[in-house]
C-alpha cells in the first residue's frame, strides 16, 4: 500500500490514508474536540503560532491543527485521491 503525504501548511505533512475528517474549528463541538485532545495528549499544533483555520482528525484519534483553510486542504486531499484513481485505471 502506497502512502501519500498531504501538505497541511508550513512544510508539515500528514499521511492522507490516515485522515478521517477535515473540519473548520468554528463550532463549539470542534472546540471541545480540540480541548479533549489536548487533555489526552493527542493534539498536534501545526499552526506555527498562527490562527487555526482547520482541524484534521486521524484514524488514530489524533487531532491536528492547521493554519490552512479546510477547503484548501480538502482540495489538496482530493487532488491526491484523483491522481491515485487515475494511476489505478492505467494499471
Amino acid at each position: 500500500m502506497e502512502s501519500k503525504l498531504l501538505n497541511i501548511g508550513f512544510g508539515n505533512m500528514v499521511v492522507s490514508n490516515r485522515v478521517v475528517a477535515i473540519v473548520t474549528p468554528s463550532s463549539a463541538p470542534m472546540k471541545r474536540l480540540k480541548d479533549d485532545a489536548k487533555e489526552g495528549a493527542r493534539l498536534v499544533d501545526a499552526t506555527h503560532g498562527r490562527r487555526t483555520r482547520s482541524i484534521i482528525i486521524t484514524d488514530s484519534n489524533h487531532v491536528i491543527l492547521s493554519a490552512v483553510q479546510a477547503e484548501t486542504i480538502s482540495q489538496r486531499f482530493m487532488a491526491g485521491y484523483d491522481l491515485k484513481e487515475e494511476k489505478n485505471k492505467i494499471e
